[in-house]
């Protein structure tokens, strides 16, 4: 695969509008073949008393992270990446979180339950060498290197990304549309979901270590998810290569699901006919349903969803379906009950 000099990639008028974006980049491949992870721990001010049926019970937090300085400019670009953000603002006119909140604010089980710790304890985790086998039902199984994912296209995607906890953040995310990927390995005609696998690694990720969840962390998509163009896998965000804390060196954003459904540290990926169980599936079903899409008509058993806070911002905002993102995939699910947490 040809690398692309960074100077070329994305160019600049198509990061201000992300559906213009996805719009030119759909024309452009047009010829082409067609085709984890926020948990639960923070605590939501609509949140009833109830606690999640076998879970861990970490000691509450405040509300709010620490005071983290609002975006003025982006950070420096790095030698490796060659990329910033080049709008300081969503679609819809929401700042991005700042560079600080999205690296110190972090749900990461796999570290810690704690929010505000995950960096710390993730600080110095090795991400090279790193490889994802990608395989089941596909024509031409493979596993990648890092280096080998970091040879598809980088494109720079502004999301806004909603924890099923009630909270979101605006994050300039780097990465490449997982389409690209299930193109190279060929899904079988009896391939209908994907299976996804973070490391399995207690001794580097002491989290992992804790009895009250089955290890190791699994998320799936449905097919035609994971091929739209919103899909993609992350390799940074703000130009820079992703941080421990933030699922390094790879990791899935889905921007109209629950945050949970963004799996990191990706290991595995299996093209398969069922649809797969997620940890947090088997964790509590009635909670954690596997669409998990945004919905604020539809309340988490304990809390409200129709509000958020954003991170670093005082107050709170509507949710929206799709977390704002219905133009773009409400055809994916068109005659299904959208009235359920499911």
């Amino acid at each position: 695969m040809v690398k692309i000099d960074p100077s070329e990639i994305t160019p600049e008028h198509l990061y201000l509008s992300r559906r213009k974006f996805i719009k030119a980049a759909g024309a452009a491949a047009a010829g082409a073949l067609a085709l984890a992870a926020c948990g639960r721990q923070d605590v939501p001010e609509e949140q009833a008393t109830s606690e999640q049926q076998g879970a861990p019970s970490p000691t509450p937090e405040p509300m709010q992270p620490a005071a983290t300085p609002d975006v003025t400019k982006p950070p420096a670009t790095t030698p490796e990446v060659g990329l910033t953000p080049q709008a300081s603002e969503d679609e819809l006119g929401s700042p991005l979180t700042s560079y600080a909140a999205i690296n110190t604010y972090n749900n990461y089980y796999e570290f810690s339950f704690g929010k505000e710790e995950v960096a710390a304890i993730a600080k110095g985790f090795e991400s090279r060498p790193w490889t994802v086998e990608v395989g089941g039902l596909v024509a031409n199984p493979k596993t990648y290197s890092l280096d080998d994912l970091l040879q598809f296209t980088q494109e720079e995607r502004i999301y806004r990304m909603r924890c099923v906890e009630a909270w979101s953040m605006v994050i300039p995310w780097l990465g490449f549309p997982l389409g690209d990927l299930l193109r190279e390995v060929e899904p079988t005609s009896e391939a209908k979901y994907l299976r996804f696998e973070t490391l399995l690694d207690p001794a580097r990720m002491p989290g992992q270590r804790s009895p009250g969840l089955d290890w190791p962390y699994v998320e799936g998509l449905r097919l035609d998810e994971a091929m739209h163009d919103l899909t993609i896998l992350a390799t940074g965000l703000y130009g820079k290569p992703l941080l421990p804390q933030t699922g390094a060196p790879i990791r899935l954003v889905v921007p109209w699901k629950y945050g949970f459904k963004s799996i990191k540290s990706i290991v595995k990926i299996d093209l398969v006919a069922e649809m797969p169980t997620s940890l947090w599936i088997t964790q509590s079903p009635a909670e954690y349903g596997f669409y998990a899409n945004v919905n604020p008509n539809v309340p988490h058993p304990r809390w409200s969803q129709a509000t958020e806070r954003r991170i670093g911002k005082a107050g709170r905002v509507k949710t929206l379906m799709f977390n704002g993102y219905g133009e773009e995939v409400s055809s994916l699910y068109e005659g299904m009950d959208l009235a359920t947490w499911f």
